[in-house]
């Protein structure tokens, strides 16, 4: 095969001209060694590929420096080097940097003695026939897709004669993915030689705040130390500048010991589940990576390629990463395993539960595998798919769980049908919606393309596992994205005439530390708010989020800082359009339809001036008299080169409410007498008290106390600082805080933050939260409780954050229901007599006759804070002192229990 490829670029040489020669001489040869090195020593290949980022002999490298700017997970990076050719004679200076292959190169200068080279974006057809038209001599430029993991190589080379000068500045952009919980941030860093003037910059902007910066010792722990870090809230600069002698091997060597990978991992702060909306220049972004949700039960098969090709390394590491994986199932969970070669064979005809026992069997059934024979792909996902329908359509499964297929292979496919549109074809037919297939492809041998589509068609994703020493981590790493699904059918949606050119909006599932992004245009408006609602279904609950964001305040803050990346939004929306298109091409089922989504394609790519595979970099000198050309390349395998959302309002006679500073202040409303009577409740912190109890419903409402940072005229004040709804039928518990609201129903734990406005739906409880201000919980459209939060200002000596709660008096509960509250759902026979002056003339008093009691009453009033959450509104009622005696039956204290959920007593 090298024979050959050797024998068809030599034909092809003799016809070019002498520059072209070189370059295209330069190229096939770095393919060819790579193709060596993949086949010999795949390990070796971030080190080995463009191993000095400045080559050339007897040069001087004057500066080397690289700096990022992070906006918002967008990233633009520029790296510059100042080179002279300090030789006696001329020679050719290279200028090579490796980038993440997400990336997009969006500009090149250089400048030679003086003589400035400008980089644009063209379609690849315009610049090619412009290059042509003044291709430059003794200058090449090229993008190189090596055969590693992360990264291709834009390599230029330029001829000068001795004592020349040189200046080389590229520029590329990337979104930060977020991926098990960080975003990472990665420069590779070779220079090849010592460097006077090294330095890297990476600054960070997260208008909502940076949780985590962390620099992992990638390069090596000799540099640990020389890496400093500057964090604030929403800022972080982080510097590597090794000195001549921190650059070296040793003590004594002239080479250098930097060559390896920058990295730099972080998080940003999320103060709610409904996300992060930012809006800037025009364009907005939304950021979904909701957490504290319970992970949704998982199906899985396992198609594994166990044919010859799979012999040695390749099995032994997918043998120790499916250990690994089954290890991580749980009882929830249900699995099988296909393996295939020429044949297919199942572990288990059916999926099973992860329990022990089974998983103990699958692992001694994989360590058992011997690689054989050919590759019948096409049947064995064949076989994967019908076992999840049998599954689905036998009521097996839980409906709410997350099916899936993980399919490893290292090979095309050699028995059965082989060809692969038609596999493609095959599969799409008989995948259900709800199912996702995952490729894995190891090796180079593989069609990665086809895994990519296969994937992408049928909602999963797919990866490269790189077959060397550590396959089996990346197997685990791939697994560890996927293995905790948190929701399913999210769907992010804008009021109508808001946005436009909106991205992707709807997903199929959300993985747990990833995050889903949806950008678009913002349509001119009155107003300067945007709102974005979110719906999606968890375990056991549906939920709808709603967020929104000012459309001035972000850019007005961008323009403050010195080192953000001011058109990020504009340039995000692009990037992921882009990225969206040229996924749709590869799917497109029709050439005209192919076509529309390539001039698409190219009209972005040229605006936003991104080299993306249908574009490519013309670079070009003062008067346009010098050309130079870098396309973008393709996989090496195939060469290189070339809603609406309700809110409803809540309508509350009954109530108690707790006022900003003391004890808990229940206000009951009595219909039939059309008075208010109040009382408080002397109680302490840490006591329970219940609210409602009714075991006919199920339904219990408690408040938990909390006390006042200090004593006050002598007393300690008391508030609610929990409520708790416990449904007993479904088992589900909703408790708000002033932190947050926690809902659980036994086995699944979900958490939502005051901070964005939600609705959630668990079987037959509806939790409604408005942002910063109250949550109602209804169940079965019968029983409704209003709970409200208030804040007081952090640094008051005296009060803390506490909470209200409303209960409606036309909630229908059993014959059973009991509680300081619920006891009056049956309305007493109330009667005040004896009205006269009290002892503070502002108050009268009276003597109220209830429940076969007299009791001693004064006039006054409390505060509903429903409508104006700061004053409240006055409701002036009859207070009954000695925490209630004589209007609730029995003692107060008898209205204490053990725990959030428990039941009163019978009094």
């Amino acid at each position: 095969m090298t024979d050959g490829l050797l024998t068809l670029f030599l034909l092809i040489l003799l016809n070019l001209p002498f520059w072209s020669v070189f370059l295209c001489l330069y190229i096939c040869l770095y393919i060819i060694s790579n193709y060596a090195l993949d086949t010999h020593h795949p390990s070796s290949l971030i080190l080995s590929l463009a191993a000095q980022a400045i080559r050339g002999e007897d040069i001087t490298v004057k500066s080397y420096k690289v700096e990022s700017r992070i906006t918002s997970r967008f990233a633009h990076t520029t790296v510059r080097s100042s080179v002279v050719n300090s030789g006696s004679k001329a020679q050719s200076i290279g200028f090579n940097v490796q980038i993440p292959k997400r990336a997009f190169i969006t500009n090149f200068t250089m400048n030679v003695n003086g003589i400035t080279f400008v980089g644009s974006v063209k379609e690849k057809t315009v610049a090619r026939n412009l290059y042509a038209q003044a291709r430059s001599r003794g200058k090449a430029a090229a993008i190189v897709r090596a055969n590693s993991q992360d990264m291709e190589t834009f390599k230029t080379e330029v001829h000068v004669p001795p004592g020349s000068h040189i200046e080389f500045e590229l520029h590329y952009q990337e979104m930060m993915h977020r991926r098990l919980g960080f975003y990472e941030h990665s420069l590779y860093l070779q220079p090849g030689r010592l460097v006077p003037q090294f330095q890297v910059d990476v600054y960070i902007f997260e208008p909502k705040g940076i949780t985590m910066v962390q620099t992992p010792s990638t390069l090596g722990e000799q540099f640990a130390e020389m890496i400093s870090l500057t964090q604030s809230k929403d800022k972080a600069h982080i510097v590597f500048k090794p000195n001549l002698q921190q650059q070296r091997k040793c003590d004594n060597c002239t080479g250098s010991a930097i060559d390896g990978v920058f990295t730099v991992t972080y998080d940003v702060n999320r103060d709610s589940n409904a996300g992060e909306l930012q809006v800037s220049d025009g364009h907005f972004v939304q950021f979904f990576a909701p957490s504290n949700l319970s992970p949704l039960p998982k199906n899985i098969v396992f198609v594994i390629d166990v044919s010859g090709s799979m012999w040695g390394v390749k099995m032994k590491q997918t043998v120790e990463a499916m250990q690994a994986i089954l290890d991580d199932l749980t009882i929830d969970d249900h699995f099988s395993i296909i393996d295939f070669n020429h044949n297919v064979r199942c572990w288990n005809e059916e999926l099973v539960p992860g329990s022990s026992i089974q998983i103990a069997d699958a692992k001694k059934y994989i360590q058992n595998i011997k690689p054989n024979g050919g590759t019948n792909i096409n049947e064995a996902l064949m076989r994967a798919i019908q076992m999840l329908l049998r599954a689905s359509n036998q009521g097996l499964i839980d409906p709410r769980s997350v099916s899936m297929i993980i399919l490893v292979s290292d090979g095309d496919p050699t028995v059965g049908e082989i060809k692969l549109s038609t596999i493609q074809k095959n599969v799409k037919r008989v995948m259900r919606e709800e199912f996702s297939l995952f490729s894995l492809g190891i090796g180079f041998d593989v069609d990665y393309d086809f895994l990519e589509r296969i994937a992408m068609e049928n909602r999963g994703m797919a990866q490269r596992i790189y077959a060397n020493h550590d396959a089996a981590e990346q197997l685990r790493m791939f697994y560890s994205q996927v293995s905790s699904p948190l929701l399913r059918r999210i769907t992010i949606q804008f009021p109508e005439d808001s946005v436009s050119d909106v991205t992707q909006n709807r997903f199929d599932k959300y993985f747990s530390g990833s995050e889903l992004v949806v950008a678009g245009k913002v349509l001119p408006s009155d107003s300067n708010t945007l709102t974005s609602f979110t719906t999606a279904s968890a375990s056991r609950l549906d939920m709808t989020l709603e967020t929104e964001a000012d459309t001035t305040e972000l850019d007005t803050e961008l323009a403050k800082q010195q080192h953000s990346f001011t058109g990020f939004a504009r340039q995000m929306w692009a990037y992921i359009t882009i990225k969206q298109l040229l996924s749709e091409r590869s799917l497109a089922p029709t050439a005209v339809k192919k076509r529309k989504i390539t001039q698409r394609i190219m009209s972005l790519a040229v605006e936003h001036q991104f080299v993306t595979p249908l574009t490519a970099l013309l670079v070009e000198s003062e008067g346009a008299t010098e050309r130079l050309l870098a396309d973008s390349p393709r996989d090496p395998k195939h060469g290189c080169c070339s809603v609406k959302c309700e809110r409803y309002s809540v309508c509350n006679k009954l109530s108690v409410s707790h006022p900003v500073d003391n004890d808990p202040h229940f206000i009951i409303h009595l219909p039939r007498s059309n008075m208010d009577v109040c009382f408080n409740i002397d109680s302490k912190p840490g006591h329970i008290l219940n609210l409602v109890s009714d075991s006919g419903t199920g339904v219990v409402v408690n408040g938990q106390l909390i006390g006042s940072k200090q004593m006050h005229k002598n007393k300690l004040n008391t508030y609610f600082g929990t409520i708790s709804v416990y449904y007993q039928p479904d088992g589900v518990s909703v408790t708000a805080s002033t932190v947050g609201i926690a809902v659980t129903d036994g086995r699944n734990n979900h958490s939502f933050t005051w901070g964005a406005t939600s609705e959630i739906t668990q079987d037959g409880v509806r939790i409604s939260i408005v942002k910063n201000s109250h949550v109602s919980i209804t169940i079965n459209n019968d029983i409704q409780v209003m709970v409200l939060l208030h804040r007081v200002w952090k640094k008051n000596p005296v009060s803390v954050d506490f909470l209200g709660i409303y209960i409606a008096n036309d909630n229908r509960y059993s014959p059973l229901v009991h509680g300081l509250i619920g006891q009056f759902s049956r309305e007493p026979e109330v009667s005040v007599n004896d009205i006269h002056e009290g002892v503070d003339p502002l108050k009268k008093e009276a003597i109220m006759e209830v429940k076969g009691n007299r009791l001693h009453v004064t006039r006054g009033w409390q505060k509903d804070y429903r409508q104006d959450k700061k004053r409240g509104s006055n409701v002036y009622c009859w207070f009954v002192h000695n925490s209630g005696k004589g209007f609730i039956d029995g003692h107060y204290t008898d209205y204490i229990v053990p725990e959030l959920n428990s039941f009163l007593q019978t009094l």
